[in-house]
C-alpha cells in the first residue's frame, strides 16, 4: 500500500519539537507500538520548540477541515521543556498547554499531550525512555481513547 492510497483516518500525526530531539525520538519510540497495533500508521511532523507545537496542530486540524483526505484521527504533540534560569521556561509550559486544550475543546479533536515538563535533562531522559516511565505510550493510550470517546459520541465507527 502506498502513502497516498491510505486514508488519514487511519493516521495519527506527532508534532514534535526536535529541540530535544533524543526526548521526542525516544517518545515516539514509546507510543509507536500502541499506535501500530491500534491501526494507525504515524506521520512525524518535526517543528523546531514546544512553542511551535500549537501552531502546527492548529494547522494541520485546518487543513483537516478544508479537506477530508487530510483529517487525521488523532494528533500528539510531543516535545519537552526543561527548566532554565530564566522565567521562559514558565511561559512556554503554560502557553503551550493552554493553546493546546483549546484546540482540544474548540475542535473536538483528540489530542495526546507529550510535552515533558522537566527540571533537568536527567528527568526528561527517565520520562520519555520506553523502558522507564514511557510516557511517550501514556499519551498513546490517552489519544487513542479520546478517539474511542469521539467516535462514541458522533455514532461512528471509523471518524
Amino acid at each position: 500500500m502506498n502513502a497516498t492510497s491510505i486514508n488519514n483516518n487511519k493516521k495519527i500525526l506527532i508534532v514534535e519539537a526536535t529541540y530535544y530531539d533524543k526526548i521526542t525520538d525516544h517518545m515516539v519510540a514509546g507510543a509507536s507500538p500502541l499506535l501500530n497495533d491500534a491501526g494507525y500508521e504515524i506521520e512525524r511532523l518535526p517543528v523546531t520548540g514546544v512553542f511551535e507545537v500549537p501552531a502546527a496542530c492548529e494547522m494541520a486540524i485546518q487543513a483537516g477541515l478544508k479537506d477530508p483526505h487530510r483529517k487525521y484521527a488523532g494528533i500528539m504533540a510531543m516535545g519537552c521543556v526543561i527548566r532554565g534560569e530564566t522565567d521562559h521556561y514558565d511561559h512556554i509550559c503554560r502557553e503551550a498547554s493552554r493553546a493546546i486544550m483549546d484546540m482540544t475543546m474548540s475542535h473536538r479533536t483528540p489530542i495526546g499531550f507529550a510535552v515533558l515538563t522537566c527540571e533537568n535533562m536527567a528527568q526528561a531522559e527517565v520520562r520519555a525512555d520506553p523502558a522507564q516511565k514511557n510516557k511517550g505510550a501514556e499519551a498513546a493510550k490517552a489519544v487513542l481513547r479520546m478517539i474511542e470517546v469521539r467516535r462514541h459520541f458522533l455514532g461512528r465507527k471509523n471518524d
